[in-house]
């Protein structure tokens, strides 16, 4: 009576559960009912025996079905070890709902940075900075002072709970089934051997389903029986007969059951949905994409599927629906273009109707699949979490970060809004949304003192339970942003111990380490032990066979900034191949990129028809390690310029037939003549200007608005003469991506290199981007005039 009472108590929720999946109704088959027979107390003891028995191998070959105990025993959901981590870049979050209004009217620009972690085409960024694997990390360990972690997937999903839409094509993994005593899994394992000569395709769903009720710790102990192996053996044998609800419902049973993503039948279960796909509602297919995501398995061809019937289906979406799909391909790390153009009109068609979660949910599936849309898409998705930041919760937040630094947007309003926001939920803050918050700034170029110093505080007592790629990626921002933390702080000093404690782990994840290293190297930080690790043999060899990474021009960047800032050190360093090497892929790179940039050609020819014509200037990679060019320019100790460019002994970026002359040099002849600018040609113009409106004033931009001095790198106590009393020039033509925003101070590589080419004798001069760009829409008198001033103004001043 017993068993009776359990039966009709289990049927009558599995049958409450099919009515509110919505679009499988027209599907849905009456339910077959199975009751099991009444069993005297000797059979239930013995029953009991059996479950605890291991399988035979007999019993293996006799149902054919490969098993795998451990299997079993790890689900991507609920375990992950405890060392091994990944670049998913989510776990250990925490959701908030302060309320407050909202700030003023959004504005916001496009950075051009190439997605690299300098100018150089490598993939150190791609993969240590924004890239996503599909596995998931382990959430933190509760810190004191800090908000006890919370598994990512969970608050992943919490989006689904804005609408009560979401149920009919979604799981939800907070609501568990009415669980189950391990005797009553008994008695159904029981009936399972009674009708195995004869089982029916509802009732292997229906024997899953009370099953899928266990109580979770119980589980081993059901897998583990042989009557359970025999289940999944009939299941298998008759998934062509299932019906899409009985299908559906028997993969739900897995989510509940905690099967193994990796299990051999699962293949099977997903070539049957594909050969259905076609059959199926949308809100079918919807409902098996999450359940795969639950189970934890990827199922590449099945959502190929999907999306290839998405346009066919589009009246069919509405908003839970969209944002659903997002999320989907968001968690399948891919969206083909036919499909992110359906879902960037329906997006901005129902942007005003999302909840703030649902905005973040966007944002991150957007990041996750490496999504492009427009400017003005992701002006209006950032436009509209602005609207509600103070309502939007920690997670969403950082997501909306996460689509800035995807997209490279500095977004105004939204940023401004971080300066109050990040300071406020700083303590509550999870370790790696704090670091997506730095990393994001450090991509847009935005160093506030605000938001950085809010992170410095909180970092240093969770910096030993912080990830390596935590502890790595904060130190590239930082030191990227050349924001020195105060030191009474020790932000620097604690992440630095952090990475010493984890050296173990860096040669699983050597590109983590660089990371770090040359975001230290950016603010002069240069721990010996780290530095001689990574440019050891061993560790070289490490890095460079990971087929995924090309490190070679990080390594090539750490161990030239080594060789000139510390000259006598006896420490390993870069075998010659392998620095030759990248010095070519160096050169190959300036050659299709900064070669043909209209600044540069104009700096290159007004310079020659100053100096006298092509044999005074030479372009070149005076350090080719710092990925970008140079214009070089040698005086003697009469400031007479001295011919460089006939033989060189540095790379050079100009060979002949190489790439076009700049326009200005085609309607010249090939010998140059010296333009004479004197003291009363520069006075004339002076007072012309003063007369009038200023000629290099620029129109207003983003980025007219500097806050911060250009250091004097022309300053006469910085000029270094040879043995011969020869001045070296470095002429350095920047661009807005150098520099820091509203800011003229040089974002981290570009500021060491100007460090290094002093200490290699250099004096740096600089043809600074807010005051060389105008003045290519101005006269070329003024052009010459104002790099006349930067070559000789300072130089004049060394007798």
């Amino acid at each position: 009576m017993k068993g009776i009472l359990m039966s009709a108590s289990v049927l009558c929720q599995r049958a409450l559960r099919l009515w509110h999946l919505r679009g499988l109704r027209t599907n849905c088959t009456s339910i077959q009912h199975f009751h099991s027979k009444t069993q005297n107390e000797t059979e239930e003891q013995q029953t009991k025996k059996e479950a605890f028995q291991t399988k035979e191998a007999s019993v293996l070959q006799l149902y054919k079905l490969h098993y795998n105990p451990s299997s079993y025993h790890h689900n991507a959901w609920n375990s992950a070890p405890s060392i091994i981590q990944t670049d998913d870049d989510e776990d250990g979050w925490n959701i908030r709902t302060d309320t407050h209004s909202p700030w003023q009217e959004s504005k916001s620009y496009r950075i051009n940075h190439q997605r690299h972690l300098s100018c150089i085409q490598n993939t150190t960024d791609n993969s240590a900075l924004d890239n996503d694997s599909e596995a998931e990390s382990s959430s933190l360990s509760p810190v004191e002072g800090n908000v006890i972690s919370t598994n990512f997937n969970e608050l992943a999903r919490s989006f689904q709970k804005c609408r009560p839409q979401y149920a009919d094509i979604t799981i939800d993994l907070t609501q568990r089934p009415q669980q189950i005593e391990l005797e009553e899994a008994f008695s159904v394992l029981k009936r399972v051997g009674s009708s195995k000569s004869c089982m029916k395709p509802s009732q292997v769903s229906h024997f899953l389903f009370e099953l899928s009720h266990l109580n979770p710790d119980k589980m081993p102990l059901l897998k583990s029986n042989t009557r359970f192996i025999m289940l999944l053996r009939n299941s298998v044998e008759n998934l062509p007969h299932f019906t899409d609800l009985e299908l559906l419902e028997v993969l739900q049973s897995f989510v509940w059951l905690d099967m193994s993503s990796a299990h051999s039948m699962l293949w099977l279960y997903e070539t049957e949905l594909k050969r259905r796909v076609k059959h199926m509602t949308l809100h079918q297919l919807l409902l098996a994409a999450d359940i795969w995501r639950c189970i934890g398995r990827k199922v590449p061809k099945f959502l190929q599927c999907l999306y290839e019937l998405v346009p066919l289906k589009k009246e069919q979406i509405g908003i839970s629906e969209l944002i659903q799909l997002f999320y989907i391909v968001g968690e399948g790390r891919h969206c083909p273009k036919s499909l992110s153009d359906l879902l960037e009109k329906l997006l901005l068609n129902n942007l005003q109707f999302l909840h703030p979660e649902e905005i973040g949910i966007v944002c991150l599936g957007l990041f996750k699949s490496k999504t492009q849309i427009s400017h003005t898409t992701v002006t209006c998705i950032v436009d509209k979490a602005h609207s509600c930041v103070k309502e939007i919760s920690d997670f969403a937040l950082v997501n909306v970060m996460k689509l800035l630094r995807f997209s490279y947007m500095y977004h105004i309003a939204w940023m401004e809004a971080m300066e109050e926001e990040v300071p406020r939920r700083a303590p509550e803050m999870s370790i790696p949304g704090m670091m997506h918050v730095a990393l994001t700034c450090s991509s847009v170029h935005y160093r506030n003192s605000h938001i950085l110093t809010a992170i410095a505080e909180q970092i240093p007592s969770l910096a030993p339970h912080c990830r390596t790629k935590d502890t790595c990626k904060l130190l590239w921002a930082f030191g990227n942003l050349r924001f020195y933390a105060d030191k009474k702080l020790m932000f620097y000093s604690t992440l630095i111990e952090a990475m010493r404690q984890r050296k173990a782990e860096f040669r699983h994840y050597p590109e983590h380490l660089l990371t770090g290293l040359l975001g230290l190297v950016f603010v002069s930080q240069f721990p010996r032990d780290l530095i001689t690790l990574v440019l050891s043999p061993e560790f070289v060899k490490v890095a460079l066979n990971n087929p995924k990474l090309d490190l070679k021009n990080d390594l090539f960047l750490l161990d030239g900034a080594v060789a000139l800032e510390f000259p006598r050190s006896t420490g390993p360093r870069l075998c010659p191949k392998l620095r030759k090497e990248a010095a070519e892929q160096c050169l190959a790179f300036a050659q299709s990129h900064s070669y043909h940039r209209p600044e540069v050609l104009e700096a290159e020819s007004v310079l020659q028809e100053l100096l006298g014509g092509e044999q005074f200037v030479r372009k070149t990679m005076i350090l080719p390690f710092t990925r970008t060019i140079d214009l070089e320019v040698h005086l003697d100790s009469e400031h007479r310029q001295i011919p460089i460019n006939l033989t060189s002994n540095s790379i050079d970026l100009n060979p002949e037939n190489s790439a076009p002359k700049s326009s200005v040099s085609q309607s010249r002849e090939t010998t140059f003549k010296e333009v004479s600018v004197t003291e009363k040609l520069i006075e004339q113009l002076t007072l012309s200007k003063s007369s009038s409106k200023p000629a290099t004033s620029a129109p207003k931009d983003p980025t007219s608005d500097f806050k911060q001095t250009l250091p004097n790198v022309s300053d006469p106590g910085q000029a270094t003469r040879d043995a011969k009393g020869v001045v070296k020039l470095a002429i350095q033509v920047s661009n807005k991506n150098h520099h820091i925003i509203n800011s003229y101070s040089f974002l981290g590589i570009h500021a060491l290199k100007r460090r290094l080419l002093k200490l290699a004798g250099y004096r740096v001069v600089e043809l600074i981007y807010p005051e060389w760009t105008p003045l290519l829409k101005k006269s070329r008198t003024e052009r010459l005039i104002y790099v006349h001033c930067k070559l000789f103004q300072n130089t004049e001043k060394l007798n």
